[in-house]
């Protein structure tokens, strides 16, 4: 059965695989049409052969590169504006050409915080995402980033608070501060399951980040069962499109 196609936009290059890799995978490996918009780093960078390299493991095609600069990397993108630093509606134009271009039936993305660390370019992936999936079905919006699409739903990859105070100490430093959201607002909790071999050989092509003890190098340093337990479940809050729900006469709950 062929899932529905899926375009996840993602703030660097390991976002990607390590809060959606097992869904990206098994989409791909369904006749999905897959891809990934990173909004990070520039092509011709370490980071962004990795990111190439990931992607062929996973099968979602080649990088889509915003070219911004990581805000804590200013060698990430030379010569290129901080991510969250460049003007909102240059970032919302660039990706709703991507957009546009892949037609996806799901965006999937960071949550509101921006995951378990908040990390500011997650944050502010989660904002233009939001808003390049509105803008990119308003075919006044960007004429020029061709036809408008509407994606059905857009998916917020996130932590529920019980896995956060199982995991989350495994996974954000000591001392730093954790994100999670309640479990009732999970709706979709995926088990990696026989793609999780394809998530984690796509984390640790990283390497980059690997060999600086990031979050790719600190799971290659844990014992392999454990290692799994950290990286086989996936949660989702997804939000519908406007347009599949029925039209209603009243705002109601």
């Amino acid at each position: 059965m062929t899932l529905p196609s899926l375009l996840a936009v993602f703030a660097h290059p390991d976002d990607e695989s390590l809060s959606a890799g097992g869904v990206l995978a098994r989409h791909a490996a369904s006749g999905a049409r897959t891809a990934v918009v990173t909004a990070t780093w520039a092509r011709d960078t370490r980071r962004a052969a990795e990111l190439a390299d990931a992607l062929r493991v996973l099968g979602a095609g080649a990088p889509r590169l915003l070219g911004y600069a990581d805000a804590r990397f200013p060698g990430s993108a030379p010569g290129a504006v901080r991510f969250c630093d460049a003007p909102l509606d240059e970032a919302v134009r660039r990706l709703v050409a991507h957009i546009r271009e892949v037609r996806p039936d799901l965006v999937v993305t960071h949550d509101a915080y921006g995951g378990l660390t908040g990390h500011p370019d997650h944050v502010h992936t989660h904002r233009v995402t939001v808003l390049a999936v509105e803008a990119a079905g308003l075919d006044q919006f960007y004429p020029d980033a061709g036809p408008a699409w509407r994606p059905g739903a857009v998916c917020l990859a996130t932590h529920p608070d019980s896995a956060a105070r199982e995991l989350g100490p495994l996974l954000v430093r000591e001392g730093r501060p954790m994100f999670s959201v309640p479990d009732a607002w999970v709706t979709a909790t995926v088990e990696a399951g026989p793609w999780l071999d394809r998530k984690i050989e796509a984390v640790f092509a990283h390497r980059a980040e690997v060999a600086r003890g990031a979050l790719p190098g600190r799971l290659a340093e844990l014992p392999p069962e454990e290692r799994r337990r950290l990286m086989a479940t996936e949660w989702f809050i997804r939000h519908d499109s406007a347009a599949t729900h029925p039209q209603q006469t009243e705002l109601t709950a």
